[in-house]
């Protein structure tokens, strides 16, 4: 019997000892989140033999992407994408519902992030006057810090003002964006600080701006090697103020005092190396990555929109930034390697929305597109009351393919709110350019699930939004013929890509659909932390290794 005894018991501790160990993922001392402002999926593709092997491609073939990854909701603008990034869902709940949007308390249009309340930090300005106090939910930022009782740092940085503040929230460390003109520095709000830090005024006194300014924008490459986009002079693309034609090279220098002095460095590839130099000097400044707790960097980059604006998808410019930009990112990826740890970083990478081919080529190619005249439809929705309510009164605000009624008014002419929001929605139909039509009352009661309804509804504040909504047809800009711009809920604005790369991600990819308010939830999973209050997004479960 005791020799049975102490047989099981050397079975158990053998059995025990040979028990394969669980390999247990430390969590990542940085995470970087990283936006690229105007980025269609396809630009991954289209110049992917153009791209070398430590910029792009470094994370797509050593990190996990979702080639089929969707905003889903309308509209589709910077201050919204960064916004729905962060808080894992969309501006139903998160309330920011576009870069500017009519206040319908106090009847006048606002921006998304100005705040009088705050002053200016780094120069005598006002733009600095900024907080993220139009943003209703809490971001990872903010649950990063929450769950290290408020230990470890958050900053965000980019050019854009919006792009920088919102991604990290109410609790943030600090926010810095660049006020060019006259003034070239990084600039804070007294929302974050009093006083910026020395590193910070260090990198301004370096003035890097005006050694990029003095430059020319010169192709990278030999000009005809730009096979994948048009013709470098053509009819649909912008140009800057002082140039004769949107030609290469673009003197600079010369051009810097007709277009805002050091405000030109935004649009162009520049201000994408500008920015990379700043994200770099944070992570040494602040010694992002090295202490015992988790921090949070996010990096905006916002050169892509200002040139994709002006030249459009199609543009030897556009090319040529996103090849300049993948060497930016490639030094910065080998910048966190030696700075930070190539095991100790976790990052992810995707677009605060994409864009449309300009309607004008889209037309020359027989394409249908279009241009919707803000002027005519305005002057259209007039002639619809008064014809039907004897009045050119009942609007308070036409903006966002949204109108706003003025429900004092409605209610001392005796007519009930939803039967005028519901008579507009039926007459606009017939006005052309727009294709879809619906009512905020429609837009309460009723459940989309999917399609461009659907992201109408998850676009819609019950508080904040308007009482009628449109959708115009596919291909349709209210802006000028050349360039480009987006906001829709079609599919060229909305597919963007998105990679994860580095501690605690798999390698791979999917084609599996999934949208833009998963990132959140996910990245919060990863680091074992309560995602944002207000997430609706799901956790990518085949990204993260378990």
């Amino acid at each position: 019997m005791k020799k049975i005894f102490f047989l099981s018991i050397i079975t158990l501790l053998t059995l025990f000892e040979c028990k394969p160990k669980e390999t247990i993922n430390k969590k990542p001392k940085l995470v970087v989140g990283i936006v690229i402002d105007q980025m269609r999926y396809d630009y991954l593709t289209r110049y992917a033999d153009r791209y070398g092997k430590d910029g792009f491609n470094r994370i797509l073939n050593n990190g996990f992407s979702l080639e089929n990854a969707h905003y889903n909701y309308i509209p589709t603008y910077t201050a919204v994408g960064h916004a729905s990034i962060f808080t894992g869902t969309t501006p139903s709940n998160h309330g920011i519902i576009s870069n500017n949007w009519y206040d319908k308390l106090l009847k006048k249009s606002i921006y998304c992030v100005d705040d009088n309340n705050y002053k200016t930090v780094g120069n005598k300005g006002v733009y600095g006057q900024k907080s993220p106090s139009r943003l209703y939910t809490t971001t990872i930022a903010d649950q990063l810090h929450l769950s290290q009782n408020m230990q470890g740092k958050t900053i965000g940085i980019s050019i854009k003002d919006r792009s920088a503040i919102l991604p990290v929230g109410h609790t943030a460390n600090a926010a810095y964006w660049y006020d060019g003109d006259d003034y070239n520095t990084f600039v804070s709000s007294t929302f974050y600080m009093k006083n910026l830090p020395k590193w910070v005024k260090d990198f301004n006194e370096n003035n890097k701006a005006d050694e990029y300014l003095n430059q020319p924008w010169e192709t990278l490459y030999d000009i005809k090697t730009y096979t994948q986009s048009r013709s470098d002079n053509n009819i649909f693309e912008g140009k800057i103020r002082g140039q004769e034609s949107p030609t290469f090279p673009k003197d600079i220098k010369n051009l810097r005092e007709k277009n805002g002095n050091f405000s030109l460095i935004k649009t162009i590839p520049a201000g994408n190396t500008f920015t990379a130099d700043f994200a770099k000097a944070t992570i040494i400044g602040e010694n992002l990555g090295k202490s015992e707790y988790t921090d949070l960097l996010t990096v905006s980059f916002s050169s892509t929109d200002y040139i994709g604006h002006r030249y459009g998808v199609a543009a030897i410019e556009t090319e040529d930034t996103y090849l300049r930009l993948d060497k930016d990112l490639a030094g910065f990826f080998q910048f966190l390697d030696t700075q930070v740890g190539k095991d100790n970083y976790t990052l992810f990478l995707t677009a605060d929305h994409a864009a449309v081919h300009a309607p004008s080529y889209l037309q020359s190619l027989k394409i249908p597109a279009h241009y919707l005249d803000i002027k005519k439809f305005r002057a259209f929705i007039l002639e619809t009351t008064k014809k039907y309510y004897n009045s050119t009164e009942l609007i308070e605000n036409v903006s966002n393919y949204q109108i706003f009624l003025d429900k004092d008014k409605i209610e001392s002419l005796g007519l009930n709110l939803n039967n005028v929001a519901q008579k507009l929605a039926d007459e606009v139909m017939n006005f052309n350019g727009v294709y879809k039509a619906v009512t905020a009352r429609t837009l309460q009661t009723t459940t989309f699930t999917d399609g461009i309804m659907n992201s109408l509804q998850n676009g819609y504040n019950q508080k904040f939004s308007g009482d009628v909504f449109m959708v115009p047809y596919p291909a349709t800009l209210i802006s000028g013929r050349k360039g480009t711009s987006h906001g829709s809920g079609y599919s060229y604005d909305t597919h963007v890509p998105i990679i994860f790369y580095g501690n605690g991600i798999k390698k791979g990819r999917s084609s599996n659909k999934y949208e833009i308010i998963d990132i959140a939830p996910t990245i919060s999973n990863l680091l074992q932390i309560e995602a944002p209050n207000g997430t609706s997004g799901k956790v990518i479960e085949e990204a993260l290794k378990k």
